[in-house]
């Protein structure tokens, strides 16, 4: 379980074809820097997505996604050098933020407008319409792993306003039109969803 608050921004060091998936290496670059701290089997988001941490050299840390990862996320688009938002998981003492994400991606999304508003940006996503129906204006989403509020939602797309410090110390501020993140819905969308419709996957 994660907030959705970034902790630093990492750096794609290699990515190796593993079987049907990847292994990844990525090195902190900022706000992560006590890699000492980060043992085996911990739960790390990237861009959102939860993976395990397989392998960690004191520099670098190592993961695997497998294809159903890929197929439902932007991480199969990753190269070396490629940045990414990373942040440990939620601890029983730690504050929340954020709200709770869960760090598995419902799908992806396509950059589509962004407008700017002085050091403001309002961002546009164009979304399946089976994500849109999960959300409410003013409500939460995750977008690469950033927990953001809605402004407005539509049929097939949703905006979000970014201030100043969300645009400086996640990836968002180096992203452009036509880039695809990782979206997760609120887990409550998805339950009262569920109960209304009796939708079963």
């Amino acid at each position: 379980m994660f907030t959705g608050l970034v902790e630093g921004i990492g750096t794609v060091i290699s990515t190796e074809p593993d079987g049907p998936g990847i292994v990844l290496s990525i090195s902190p670059q900022s706000g992560m820097d006590d890699l000492e701290s980060v043992e085996i089997g911990d739960s790390i988001s990237i861009n959102g997505c939860c993976l395990t941490v397989i392998q960690n050299d004191g520099e670098s840390l190592w993961f695997q996604a497998g294809s159903e990862t890929l197929s439902k996320t932007n991480l199969g688009e990753f190269e070396v050098g490629t940045s990414v938002n990373l942040e440990r998981s939620l601890r029983p003492t730690d504050r929340m933020g954020g709200h709770f994400v869960q760090g598995h991606i419902d799908g992806t999304g396509i950059i589509e407008a962004i407008e700017t508003e002085g050091e403001w940006v309002n961002m546009w996503f164009r979304v399946p319409q089976q994500l849109t129906g999960q959300m409410v204006e003013k409500g939460s989403v995750a977008v690469d792993g950033i927990s953001l509020t809605l402004v407005n939602v539509e049929s097939e797309r949703f905006s979000i306003a970014l201030i100043p410090h969300t645009l400086e110390v996640t990836t968002l501020g180096r992203r452009r039109v036509g880039d695809r993140v990782n979206i997760e819905t609120d887990i409550v969308g998805k339950y009262m969803e569920k109960m209304l419709t009796g939708a079963v996957k």
